[in-house]
């Protein structure tokens, strides 16, 4: 069963096809982000422009939106002028191999905030902050 085509799929579509949990990040620089996201972790992403993005993983969807679509919700006045945002939300990205995400965090503009490690739980995991401030942890089984 194949889902919606991300790349032509109406805006009104894509919101009613949208089930479970969703995840919204505002972002200063969406198309940056984007492919920040493709570039270290292998996302897929979709309509990409200055304003918003469709993120893919696992029949996951992150959406990203640049600030000024969120200008007339609440959540706007809370955004940071500067620095780092998404203080304490850590993003899991299950799945992708934490050693070489951690790899290409750097050159992809990412600090690697948690080195890769074997967890207690049984994961595999490291923490990588994009680099408008989000956390975000691939993470595989232990060997």
């Amino acid at each position: 069963m194949s889902g919606p085509d991300l790349e032509m799929i109406t805006p009104k579509a894509f919101g009613q096809s949208l089930r479970g949990v969703g995840v919204n990040l505002l972002c200063r620089d969406v198309p940056g982000m984007a492919a920040f996201l493709a570039q270290v972790f292998g996302l897929s992403a979709h309509r990409v422009s200055a304003d918003f993005a469709i993120v893919s993983h696992a029949g996951v969807m992150l959406q990203l939106h640049a600030d000024a679509t969120f200008a007339s919700h609440p959540l706007h006045a809370l955004l940071p002028e500067a620095g780092p945002r998404g203080a304490g939300v850590q993003l899991y990205l299950f799945g992708i191999d934490p050693d070489a995400a951690a790899a290409r965090a750097e050159a992809a503009g990412g600090m690697v905030l948690e080195p890769p490690s074997d967890k207690p739980h049984g994961l595999r995991e490291a923490t990588i902050l994009a680099p408008e401030g989000q956390a975000f942890s691939p993470a595989v089984l232990c060997a």
